[in-house]
């Protein structure tokens, strides 16, 4: 088998008769923010012809840095079968079939299926909410005697279902940042790189314990992380190790790996050849890229890679000039059925949240299931967006904020306590469809927190079992550190003293000391 990186979480994995697509990547995302790193817009005619005319296309979920539309509808095959994830909705089915691709193989969740005589393939899903409500997936490859797993972005927690499938030889996963946490928020220097240092760590941990647990023969870090080409979003870049950034890049995962003892595993970048026999993992690297010096010299190559796309930049921006319209009634109509669809999401949420633009404030009424001017009113949520990217948000009718907007890390935030997860549930679920999967889910949650799990022992501590953000099997993900937990799967942390979580409120750990037999 073999698997070719093509940059990000885009990868070609070539098995007997099947060469399959992943995510392929390749026009910039999030308004223009995102951009593949290493630079991937300077591949092989070879490889161009062999990305163009797959027999396979997976997507593993729908964020612009994984589906493409803008690269897939002008470069690949319609003849391709897609295979399409046990997702609970058909959001996937339906971009994809807008842009002509016709032929779709649907796979149940965690089941084999056999795509020629020697390959065969399963696709893991996950549908919370958190990490996304069209879901998200991860594909395992086998052709009989060796085996791959992508897992790029997904946070699966269910460990056992991905090794049921047999020994791993290669496993490719993201280790670095994918959201704006903390560097849009309104806190100081010194606050936001206590947080982006804590989200780093929390983030290597989760990947780590991946790596630990499947344990495969060489691990590549993937699906990260982006590079920033835009003057002003340049400093998100992780170049001296210093900046307010959650973006570390492949090296320093790679370095983390092999200080716990493993010395196997691969840097890759685009049009990197990884050859995986029984007996051996070859990996050849183009022969037109410079590996190390693009790691070793960073910031000049990051600032060549913005002199040669500045023109696209600058053509994409004059993109988003557009007329004020009545945002206030436009989003009062297409929020307010959807409120009124989610009594525990606005439960959950629990106030009001302020959405400022170019001149106009508006407040999402959450307790009242209101859109409304806002006139001084309380509020403990708020954004501040360019009016221009608000108004092409409204105007496209955008379910999910987090995938059209907020990644772009174009916009500043604040909020009064710790982080909601309701409320950004809210912002990723802008469709009836969406928001009745997201009310389902907030109803369920909200009954789990009241109820006790099964309890286990971690250290000098009896706790539930599962973690009340996620449900994570605190076995496996949970951490101690002095007194307190961390779940690794999502970083969220609790005080061992009380079980009161330090991340959000209304998410209490049910802990307390084990007994010490007398002596």
């Amino acid at each position: 088998m073999r698997a070719i990186s093509l940059g990000h979480a885009g990868i070609l994995v070539e098995s007997g008769k099947t060469r399959i697509l992943c995510d392929p990547w390749f026009v910039p995302a999030f308004f223009g923010s995102w951009f593949p790193f290493p630079r991937n817009d300077r591949l092989s005619p070879d490889l161009i012809a062999k990305i163009e005319s797959p027999t396979h296309l997976y997507i593993s979920h729908i964020h612009g840095d994984h589906l493409d539309e803008a690269f897939l509808a002008k470069h690949v095959s319609r003849n391709a079968v897609v295979l399409l994830p046990g997702f609970p909705t058909r959001e996937l089915e339906r971009r994809l079939s807008a842009l002509g691709f016709t032929n779709f193989l649907q796979t149940t969740d965690a089941q084999e299926i056999a795509l020629d005589s020697a390959t065969t393939i399963a696709i893991h899903v996950e549908t919370s909410i958190t990490d996304g409500p069209g879901g998200d997936s991860a594909l395992v490859v086998s052709d009989g005697v060796t085996r791959l797993v992508n897992q790029n972005d997904c946070r699966t927690g269910n460990l056992d279902a991905l090794r049921a499938h047999g020994p791993v030889d290669l496993h490719l996963l993201q280790f670095s940042g994918a959201i704006w946490y903390p560097m849009v928020y309104d806190d100081d220097e010194a606050t936001k790189r206590k947080l982006a240092i804590a989200k780093v760590e929390s983030q290597f941990a989760r990947a780590h314990k991946y790596v630990e647990t499947l344990d495969a023969r060489a691990v590549v870090p993937s699906a990260g992380p982006p590079c920033f080409l835009d003057e002003s979003l340049f400093g998100l870049n992780m170049i001296t190790g210093d900046e307010v950034s959650i973006f570390p890049d492949q090296q320093a995962f790679l370095s983390r790996l092999r200080a716990s003892g493993r010395t196997n595993d691969i840097l890759a970048v685009p049009g990197t050849i990884i050859e995986i026999s029984p007996d051996e993992i070859a990996v050849t690297h183009p022969t037109n890229v410079d590996v190390q010096e693009i790691f070793e010299n960073k910031e000049a190559y990051l600032r060549k890679y913005q002199s040669e796309w500045a023109n696209w930049l600058a053509h994409e921006k004059q993109r988003w000039a557009c007329e004020p319209t009545d945002l206030l009634t436009t989003l009062r109509a297409w929020f307010e059925p959807l409120l009124a669809l989610a009594p525990s999401v606005r439960i959950g949420i629990g106030a009001s949240c302020l959405i400022e633009t170019g001149g106009l404030s508006v407040l999402i009424n959450f307790p009242e299931g209101k859109v409304e001017p806002f006139t001084d009113q309380e509020f403990s949520f708020r954004f501040t967006i360019p009016r221009d990217l608000l108004e092409i948000v409204a105007k496209q009718k955008s379910v999910d904020w987090s995938n059209s907007l907020f990644l772009s890390c174009r916009f500043s935030a604040w909020r009064s306590g710790e982080f909601n997860e309701y409320l950004y549930n809210f912002f990723k679920s802008l469709s009836v469809e969406r928001m009745k999967r997201t009310e389902h889910e907030a109803v369920s949650r909200l009954q789990t927190n009241t109820e006790l799990s099964e309890e286990i022992e971690l250290g000098d501590y009896v706790m539930q079992r599962k973690c009340p953000h996620r449900q994570a099997d605190l076995s496996v993900f949970g951490e101690i550190n002095g007194n307190e937990l961390t779940c690794s799967l999502h970083g969220w942390r609790f005080d061992l003293n009380d079980g009161h979580c330090l991340n959000a409120e209304n998410r209490p750990l049910k802990v307390r000391r084990k007994i010490k037999p007398f002596v």
